[in-house]
């Protein structure tokens, strides 16, 4: 799966089209999380030290489709991105294929940067239209993908537009190479001890990830919601917990899967629980093992677990995971979390190679410190997990093989 980089293009005078990652959070036009549009810089600042020019196209959250939303405007990252690169960013236009946008783009010199607006203002890019993603072809010499989190999609800007640009250079980013290399290729052949790490709410959202990665594991840890459905499979009073019943069958396969490929998966043996499912637990927050008391549902691994599964992720050469361990959110239930994302950091210390998924298990290990601490992290929450899942992406497939 290894593709070329942007590194090996040179890109001395050429326009480079990249596709970057930049659904930020924004609270009333500020963002508060940048780290996206940050992990974009090295791919840009590689392209503007070779002495090419940058047009960047991306979506911001759900618009409808049908036009300019003021709130879903890319205009604060254009803002934060000319602070980050202490340089200009152009940013033509509320539409990101219209004269003033084709203007821009065509008319870009050596170290100019231009941000399109919000792509999903046309419902073409969802729809992956051919017209629209010709247009914007035309505003590149070279295409980049480097919007992991959005890899596992068939938008334009990740299909289309590179089968438009067929015959130019279309390469990865250094963001996307790091993601296929930690997510793909370190998983195919893991150094052993391997543990997974796996929480979050539903086993239907982890189930297929389950299959692929138990052939390889060593050790597969369960926690979050998810783990009193696979509770409940076999049998265990799990109280007012949250449990997906239309998913036990599923549960239970994967429990026997783990045994006839004699990998250790391991359920919750404690758990903090509380009566209802808000901050306070109700205004009763508990700490018991297997038995739950009447009225209550788990919200956190519990301290026999969380040192269990310190020490398991300890020994281990490589982990991965996937999924918080409890509401993390809440401070009463964060500490099985906190404990799983600092036992990553001192594994890495140690030696291991450690991946943490997009979405939740990134923000936690944003939140617990940790983030800088191991291997990798990733950008992108749907597309590590459908990778961990084995699947191949066409929006990587047909870009040019190293």
């Amino acid at each position: 799966m290894a593709k070329k980089t942007i590194e090996s293009v040179d890109v001395s005078g050429k326009r480079v089209l990249i596709r970057v990652d930049f659904n930020v959070p924004l609270d009333g036009g500020a963002i508060t999380d940048d780290r996206r549009i940050r992990s974009a810089l090295p791919t840009i600042q590689s392209v503007l030290d070779r002495g090419g020019s940058v047009v960047l196209m991306s979506h911001l959250g759900r618009p409808g489709g049908d036009g300019y939303e003021s709130k879903f405007s890319l205009e604060p990252v254009a803002r934060r991105l000319s602070d980050l690169l202490e340089r200009d960013v152009e940013f033509p236009s509320q539409d990101c294929v219209d004269e003033a946008a084709a203007n821009a783009a065509h008319g870009l010199t050596e170290g100019g940067v231009v941000l399109l607006e919000n792509l999903r203002f046309h419902s073409a890019e969802k729809n992956g239209g051919a017209e629209f993603a010709a247009k914007l072809a035309t505003y590149g010499d070279v295409y980049v993908n480097d919007a992991f989190g959005t890899c596992h999609r068939a938008d334009a800007s990740m299909v289309a537009v590179p089968k438009a640009m067929e015959g130019k250079p279309r390469v990865v980013g250094f963001l996307v190479e790091k993601e296929i290399r930690f997510l793909s290729q370190a998983v195919a052949s893991p150094e052993s001890p391997f543990v997974v790490v796996l929480g979050g709410a539903k086993v239907s959202d982890k189930m297929a990830a389950i299959e692929n990665l138990l052939p390889k594991a060593d050790t597969v840890l369960v926690g979050g919601a998810m783990a009193y459905t696979f509770l409940a499979a076999i049998g265990k009073d799990v109280g007012e917990s949250r449990v997906e019943r239309d998913r036990l069958d599923d549960a239970k396969r994967a429990i026997d899967l783990a045994q006839k490929l004699d990998a250790d998966l391991h359920l919750p043996s404690d758990h903090v629980s509380g009566k209802a499912f808000t901050e306070d637990g109700g205004g009763d927050i508990e700490m018991h093992g297997e038995h739950f008391p009447a009225g209550f549902m788990g919200l956190d691994i519990g301290p026999d677990t969380q040192v269990l599964y310190s020490r398991l992720i300890g020994k281990a050469k490589t982990v991965v995971w996937n999924g918080p361990m409890g509401v993390f959110e809440w401070r009463p239930f964060s500490v099985g979390t906190s404990t799983v994302a600092k036992a990553m950091g001192r594994a890495t210390e140690a030696g291991a190679t450690t991946i943490v998924g997009g979405g939740d298990s990134a923000a936690a290990a944003e939140r617990f410190g940790v983030a800088e601490k191991v291997s990798h992290v990733s950008t992108g929450g749907g597309a590590s997990l459908e990778m961990l899942e084995g699947k191949a992406f066409e929006a990587v497939g047909l870009l040019d093989d190293a």
